[in-house]
This record gives C-alpha cells, sequence and structure tokens, in this order.
C-alpha cells in the first residue's frame, strides 16, 4: 500500500502531465471573429467579437489558433460578447476567425503546490489517509431519528462522511442543514464544489433554512468569489461585494463606475477603431484592477469572522484567504466531478470531513492520457477510496449513507433508473407521482412522463463535424426546436436540451439565439451537453441521443466505459416530462445489449412510452413563421421560395444525380453542389432558408410519410454549406 507521501507524489505528477498536455493542445476553446487592430506600440491589441459571452480574469495567458498557426496571447479585457487580446505578433489590421484557447493549468500548478504544502503536515496527511483508507471503525452512536440526524451524528464523531445522494434524493436539503447545525453550535463549515453553480445552490438553501428560523446573521455566512460566479445567488447579500457595498461605499460605488465606463467604451470599440478609446479601457482595467485589490483585502477581513464560507475547488487552492484558512468542517458537493487530488486537499483543510456525490453520475474530466491520469482524474474520490465498489458487490460501505428516496422525478422517468442504474436501492417517494402529474400531462406528448421519440427510417442526418470532431444531427436538432417550441407555448418555463455533443449543442443554441431575441423567452431553455448539464435539473428534458445512420457505429460517448452515467445523467435531470430522442434501429444494430443507451430505447419500448416518425403530423401543433413542415412531396412551396430568390440559390445532391427540369428552370440563379460527404440533399435559399427533406427521392434511408421542413436561418444555413463544401475539397 503506498503511504500518503507516495500518493501526493502520483497526484502531482499527474497534474504535471495534465498541465503539459494543455499547454501543448489547449483547454477551453472559444469562436472569436471579427477581429480589428487597436494598436501596435511594440504589442499588438485586437478587438474581438464572440457568439457567446465571455467572462475571462484580465492578464490570463492563452493562445489563438489563426490560420494553422498557434499564437500566445493576453487577455486585457473580456466581458459580454467581445475580447480584447494582446500578442507579439502582427495578425494584421483585420481578422476573420481566430479560435482562443484560454488553458485552466495555472489553477493546476496552484493546487501542485498545495499537494507539497501537504507533504510537510502530519496532521494533513493523517487527514488524507482517512480519506482514502477509512477503514476505522465507525464511532457515531446509534441512536439518529431520521437520516439528516443521522448524518449529523455521523460528521460528529467519524473522520470522513461519505453521502451517496442519487438525483432527487435531498442531497442539497440535508447537507445545507448540516452546515447549519453546525454553525449554530459554533462551528466554522467550508462548502467546496467544482462549479460555481453547486456553491450557489447549497449556499442559498443554507441561508433560506437559517432565514427561515431567524437565525441568519449576515456576514457570518459568505460566498467567496467574483460577482460572476456568484450569478445564479437568490440570496445576493451573501455575496462579498454586497456586504463591501456596505461596509466601503466610496470603493464599491468607484468600481461601479469603472465598469459602467468599460461597457460604454466596449460599445464604441465595436464600431470604430479609436486609439485613445483602447488606451482609456486599458486605463480603466488597471484602476478598476486596484480598487478590486483594495476590496479584497477587507473582504478577506470579513472572511475571518465568517463560520459558514462557500466557493470553488479551483479558488481554495489558489487564494490563501481559503487554504491558509482552519475549519471544523469541509462539505464537498459534487464530489464525483472532483479529481481525487482535488478532495485530497479538501479533506486535509479541516477536522472533519463530508464527501457528498454520486458515483453513479459522470466522473471529472481530463485529457492528459497518461496512466497516473487515468487512475487518479478521470475517475472519483468514491472508487479511489474503494467505497463504490462494495455497493457492485451488494453491500454498503460503514462509512457510506445512502439517501434513497428521490422526491424530483416522475416514477415513470425514474424506473428506469432505479432499476438499471441504482439496483432497486432507490426509490420514490409517495408523494412524486401527483405532484409531477400536471407536467407529464402537458404538451408536447401530453399523457406521457417519459417518451421516446423515434427516429428511425427518417434519413441518414447524423454526421461529424469536420474541424473538432464532434457529431451533429440536423434532422434531430430541428425536432427537438419543434417540441421546445410546443412546449413553450403550452406554457413551460423550465426546458432543457441535453446532447453527448458538444456541436449539437452549440447549434441548438445558435438556433435559440435567431428565434427568441426576447431573454425572458430564451432564459427559459437551457441547452448544454449531459457534462455541462450535470448538477441541474428542468422540468422538461429534451435528450437528443444525436446518433443514427449514415455512421458505422454508436459513438464511444454513449457506449463507452462511462456511457451508463452519461445516460444516467441526462435521464435523472427532469422533473415531470423526459424526451428521447433516438434512432431505435441504429441503436439496436450498432449498440451491444449491455449499453445503456440500448437498455433505455427498449425499456421506453416496452412500456409503450414511444412515438415513430409516422406521428410527426399528431404532436406538431403549432407552426412558427421561422419552421414549418410540410409533406416532402409538395413541391410547391418549395419551387415558390426558389422562385422569389432575389440572389442565390443551392441545391445540394447527395448522389450526384441530375435534376428534373421543373426545378433548373424555377430560379435563375441557381447551382448545384454535387459529389460531397453530406450523405442528404438540402436547399438554402438567399443564404438563410434552408428546406430539408426535399428533393424526398434523394432522402436515403427513408420510408414514408416523408416530411420536409422549411427553416429560417442564417447561422444553420452557412454552418451547413460550409460543412458540405469542406468535405467536397476533401473527395
Amino acid at each position: 500500500m503506498l503511504t500518503t507521501k507516495m500518493y501526493i507524489k502520483e497526484w502531482q505528477e499527474a497534474l504535471q502531465a495534465e498541465i503539459q498536455h494543455l499547454k501543448k493542445y489547449g483547454g477551453k476553446s472559444f469562436s472569436l471573429k471579427n477581429g480589428r487592430l487597436l494598436s501596435s506600440d511594440k504589442l499588438f491589441v485586437y478587438y474581438f467579437e464572440s457568439s457567446s459571452s465571455l467572462h475571462l480574469p484580465p492578464g490570463s495567458a492563452g493562445k489563438i489558433t489563426w490560420n494553422t498557426q498557434h499564437i500566445p496571447v493576453r487577455i486585457l479585457s473580456s466581458g459580454g460578447k467581445s475580447a480584447i487580446l494582446e500578442t507579439e505578433r502582427s495578425l494584421g489590421n483585420a481578422v476573420g476567425e481566430v479560435l482562443l484557447h484560454q488553458d485552466p493549468w495555472e489553477l493546476l500548478d496552484q493546487l501542485i503546490q498545495r499537494l507539497e504544502e501537504m507533504k510537510n503536515s502530519k496532521k494533513k496527511r493523517g487527514r488524507l489517509k482517512a480519506l482514502l483508507h477509512p477503514d476505522m471503525p465507525a464511532k457515531h452512536p446509534d441512536t439518529s431519528k431520521n437520516s439528516l440526524h443521522e448524518v449529523i451524528l455521523r460528521s460528529k464523531y467519524n473522520p470522513v462522511t461519505y453521502i451517496w445522494g442519487p438525483p432527487g434524493t435531498g442531497k442539497t436539503y440535508t447537507l445545507a442543514r448540516v452546515a447549519a447545525n453546525k454553525h449554530l453550535k459554533g462551528k466554522r463549515v467550508l462548502i467546496l464544489s467544482h462549479s460555481n453553480h453547486a456553491v450557489n445552490v447549497l449556499m442559498d438553501e443554507t441561508a433560506a433554512f437559517l432565514i427561515k428560523r431567524n437565525k441568519f446573521s449576515e456576514g457570518k455566512i459568505i460566498r467567496y468569489g467574483s460577482e460572476h460566479s456568484g450569478s445564479s445567488l437568490q440570496h445576493t447579500q451573501l455575496m462579498g461585494s454586497s456586504l463591501l457595498a456596505v461596509e466601503e461605499p466610496t470603493l464599491s460605488k468607484e468600481l461601479q463606475q469603472y465598469q459602467e465606463e468599460k461597457k460604454g467604451l466596449k460599445v464604441d470599440l465595436s464600431s470604430s477603431f479609436s486609439s485613445r478609446d483602447t488606451q482609456k479601457l486599458l486605463h480603466l482595467e488597471k484602476r478598476a484592477a486596484q480598487v478590486i485589490e483594495k476590496l479584497r483585502k477587507k473582504e478577506i477581513q470579513l472572511l475571518q469572522e465568517a463560520s459558514i464560507i462557500g466557493t470553488t475547488l479551483a479558488k481554495s487552492a489558489s487564494d490563501p484567504a481559503i487554504y491558509e484558512g482552519e475549519y471544523d468542517l469541509v462539505i464537498l458537493d459534487e464530489a464525483s466531478m472532483a479529481y481525487v487530488p482535488q478532495a485530497g486537499f479538501a479533506a486535509s483543510l479541516a477536522k472533519r470531513t463530508i464527501i457528498c456525490g454520486d458515483f453513479k453520475q459522470l466522473p471529472p474530466i481530463a485529457v492528459s492520457r497518461s496512466q497516473l491520469s487515468y487512475k487518479w482524474l478521470q475517475e472519483d474520490i468514491f472508487h479511489a477510496s474503494g467505497v463504490s465498489q462494495l455497493v457492485e458487490k451488494g453491500s454498503i460501505h460503514p462509512h457510506l449513507f445512502l439517501l434513497k428516496e428521490q422526491r424530483r422525478m416522475h416514477p415513470d422517468i425514474s424506473s428506469f433508473t432505479n432499476r438499471h442504474i441504482y439496483h432497486s436501492l432507490v426509490g420514490d417517494h409517495d408523494s412524486v407521482a401527483s405532484s409531477r402529474k400536471p407536467l407529464a400531462q402537458s404538451s408536447p406528448f401530453p399523457g406521457y412522463a417519459s417518451i421516446l421519440l423515434d427516429t428511425n427510417d427518417t434519413g441518414q442526418y447524423c454526421l461529424t463535424e469536420i474541424s473538432s470532431g464532434s457529431r451533429y444531427n440536423i434532422w434531430h436538432l430541428l425536432l427537438s426546436l419543434q417540441l421546445i417550441m410546443e412546449a413553450l407555448r403550452h406554457g413551460r418555463e423550465s426546458i432543457g436540451y441535453l446532447s453527448p455533443y458538444r456541436i449539437q449543442a452549440e447549434l441548438m443554441n445558435l438556433l435559440l439565439d435567431e428565434f427568441f431575441s426576447q431573454n425572458t423567452i430564451r432564459e427559459k431553455v437551457l441547452a448544454a451537453t449531459v457534462h455541462k448539464f450535470q448538477g441541474s435539473e428542468r422540468d422538461i428534458i429534451l435528450f437528443d441521443s444525436v446518433d443514427g445512420d449514415p455512421q458505422q457505429r454508436a459513438g464511444m460517448l454513449l457506449t463507452g466505459k462511462n456511457s451508463e452515467r452519461l445516460v444516467n445523467v441526462a435521464v435523472t435531470r427532469s422533473r415531470g416530462k423526459f424526451i428521447h430522442l433516438a434512432n431505435s434501429g441504429f441503436f439496436h444494430k450498432t449498440a451491444r445489449n449491455h449499453t445503456a443507451i440500448r437498455k433505455l430505447v427498449e425499456h421506453q419500448m416496452q412500456h409503450g412510452h414511444q412515438a415513430g416518425h409516422d406521428k410527426i403530423g399528431s404532436w406538431i401543433q403549432h407552426q412558427h413563421p421561422k419552421l414549418k413542415w410540410f409533406h416532402a412531396k409538395n413541391i410547391e412551396p418549395v419551387l415558390q421560395d426558389l422562385r422569389g430568390s432575389s440572389s442565390s440559390a443551392v441545391i445540394h445532391l447527395p448522389s450526384g444525380e441530375d435534376l428534373h427540369s421543373t426545378w433548373k428552370n424555377c430560379c435563375p440563379h441557381l447551382s448545384i453542389m454535387k459529389e460531397t460527404k453530406v450523405p442528404f440533399p438540402f436547399i438554402i435559399i438567399d443564404e438563410s432558408i434552408l428546406w430539408l427533406g426535399v428533393p424526398f427521392q434523394e432522402v436515403k434511408g427513408s420510408r414514408p410519410p416523408y416530411a420536409a421542413l422549411r427553416v429560417n436561418s442564417p447561422g444553420l444555413a452557412e454552418f451547413l454549406l460550409k460543412q458540405a463544401s469542406d468535405s467536397n475539397e476533401d473527395v
């Protein structure tokens, strides 16, 4: 067995391998466009626009991919949908498009330093040993009144308490009350998680509990982090910035003034090239940083007086205001998504530790391919400690407490996960069927809480995006958009769209931004990958599994090592309605019987929770002006669009066969695209109107009823044309 120092050494080596990989290949990527040179005094400063909001630390390092070149940059400013970058190389006066890679390796380096400090502390190594080898006898008395009381007793008498919290079983409820209990007994609690959202949810629940009992004292419970990190916080008085607005009103107003001026200057920069404005903006960034540093010193004083502090794992390892503190209890939430070294560091900070999460959900993400990365960064602390292995053998570890009654999902949804994922250890609370019934009765598919929208026999629409290798499915994408609109029209305000693949989620966000310019509507729908959705929930979930013909096999995300955990997360995000878009024939052909995606498809089919593509005309009740559905044999609406085109019309034919004269003669500026790797026909008019499913004779792998659709989306039209053109170059 390894000693604690040997564990730490292996962790450091694993983190170093991850850092080297990130330095070489980059971490998170952001697409930037419309770059303009702002200044060229020794260094070159560029302004870029982004399709999504950016919140990157000023002064942080990164690199851009431009014309196949990798160029180091420094981020001078970001916020909203723009960024200002500084580089030693000239990119010219105008830059079309670049990919910005912002690497988180500096945070990993901070964690390596904290681990080095642990080597020299016998006390911290002792805490680490208890975490990794929880074979000590349980010391808590067997006198608990209920599950909450048992967790409180466990965390009082044992150095480490593992809590297994499957979705909807009251994990946040339990942890918040444990934290409040310790606070009321004069103990100091540190709440940690990998994500800002998870920290905010738990801090909000803790504050609400104390407020309801008139036990809340301002300044005693603090959410520590940047203003952006607390953006989803309901109790904003927990933020250090809110407390400082009272304690230091002059400095707070000065910072707010700088931020407003920066916002105005960025609007000016988006339409002009003023060098003077550029220098003023950079000066404001510098002045704002100075004020932030003054406020930070005041905030640290507030932290020393707080008894409950919530922050992220990354912040805790990089900020001495946290890691130099001493705590009675550390609560690590969503622990299944934390690196094992992060969990070890967290446990070293307190006398007692609660590790809470669900090892049946997605593990942490690491990109290095070293053996130590697989061992320590791509698996969670439940597995590393041996706690989860006993569950697979049919028993529960003495230091593992299971929350076993779910109250989130309608029983028709949870029936799959309760049986196939949680081995019937988890059941439904008596109230959940009646409380979720109104959602199940709502459209689309009223009366179904769980349903498979089967896209078998609809054609070959699943492709691989050329630059990223991520899969997308245009037919699924637009079916999902229609489902979202049906739900919105029937008053639903909490909708989630999940995909295993990043590019599919990005395309859905593109469509949602084009269709719903009103923020009040757009905010009702969250589209993301399954990985990003972990920890969230919605009334209605659309799980788009994307895969289908002409792919030769199902993707590894849906059939590989962690596929069961991905499917589990996708299903369990839903409260009252779970809609699964999947090609049943494809999965029966390409996925083995034991895979979770195959089991899910078969479970829904066996229970009669299924709607085939022949039902498409019955469930579509509302035609949006920008998205309309037709019978594919009715070509008159398409011809009418072609006749009315003003500048361009492209008909893509996958087989390369010639068109009937009816199509050729309808438009003077018609062009025909052939011999690409895109296997389905489409028509794009004036670079904005996209027709799918026509000419219907060309839709291979489809059976009647033949459906066609018309979508007005310049973004999707541009994407599809680019994919076809780029694939044509490879032919």
